[in-house]
Parts: structure tokens; C-alpha cells; sequence
């Protein structure tokens, strides 16, 4: 076949991901071969999401650690595990309830505390999911412990 009749390659896109986004997606399917391992097993869950806390630096792991205990003490049927390399908590069958991003993992401003749907935090037309911390006081942890109550108790 000659150079005239060949058709061409389609070009395919390069950079679509960020390097931050690539590094969650590798943590992430490790992740998942570790849960298919541990069987949902809690230990193994606790201490791969605090040893991604103790990693962490500040003000991040300040911020973790503490919803990691505000999660755990206020709903302990969830879970602890870690989740795009970060730590979450998840019910039974295993799917993430709730979760922790630390500013640091993204270079962002401010951490996240957020829920997946099922959670079921369902309020109306609309209802917020996520929740920017730089710091907690005693309102926010109530307001955190009111969240993950709600959200655990359909589980």
C-alpha cells in the first residue's frame, strides 16, 4: 500500500490527567486489589487510612485525625479504609459513606469533608455534599457528628 492510501493514525491526547490526578488513579486501583485481600477486613482498613493520616502533613493530618475520631466514635458500623489515597469510611458493602481530602493531596486552599450518595444526606432539590475545613471548632465538629449520624443511620 502506498504512503497516499494509508489512513492516518488518530492522534491521540496527551496530558488529559494531571501527574496528581494520575497518582490518585494508581492509589486508587491498588486500593482495590487491597479490599479484594482484606475482605473489609476493619483492622486492615484502620491502619492503612491512619498511616495515609500520619503521612499527611500540617495542617492536613491535624484536620484528619480528628474527623477520623469524630467519624469512628459517631458511627461505628462504617468502615475505615482509604479511598483515591485518602482516608474514608464505608458501610458494609463497602461503598464510601464519607470521606477526608486533604489540601495537600491537590494543592488547594482548604481540605474537604465530603459524602458519596449513599449517604443519603438527601434535603429537598438541593443539598450540599462536601464541605470546605481549614479549621474545627466544637460547631463544626457537632455539625460533623449531626452529618455522619444521619448519614449511617440507613445503613
Amino acid at each position: 500500500m502506498s504512503a497516499k492510501n494509508e489512513t492516518p493514525k488518530k492522534q491521540t491526547k496527551t496530558n488529559m490527567w494531571s501527574a496528581e490526578e494520575k497518582a490518585a488513579m494508581r492509589e486508587r486501583a491498588q486500593e482495590l486489589k487491597a479490599e479484594e485481600r482484606m475482605n473489609k477486613n476493619r483492622a486492615a482498613g484502620e491502619s492503612a487510612a491512619l498511616a495515609v493520616i500520619a503521612g499527611m502533613p500540617e495542617p492536613d493530618r491535624g484536620l484528619a485525625q480528628r474527623i477520623y475520631e469524630l467519624v469512628n466514635a459517631s458511627a461505628p458500623a462504617l468502615l475505615p479504609k482509604t479511598w483515591y489515597g485518602m482516608p474514608a469510611f464505608a458501610n458494609k458493602e463497602g461503598k464510601i459513606i464519607c470521606f477526608f481530602q486533604a489540601a495537600s493531596k491537590f494543592n488547594t486552599r482548604y481540605a474537604t469533608f465530603g459524602f458519596q450518595p449513599d449517604a443519603k444526606l438527601d434535603k429537598g432539590n438541593m443539598w450540599a455534599a462536601s464541605f470546605a475545613v481549614i479549621k474545627l471548632t466544637a460547631a463544626e465538629e457537632a455539625k460533623i457528628t449531626a452529618l455522619v449520624k444521619k448519614a449511617a443511620r440507613g445503613l
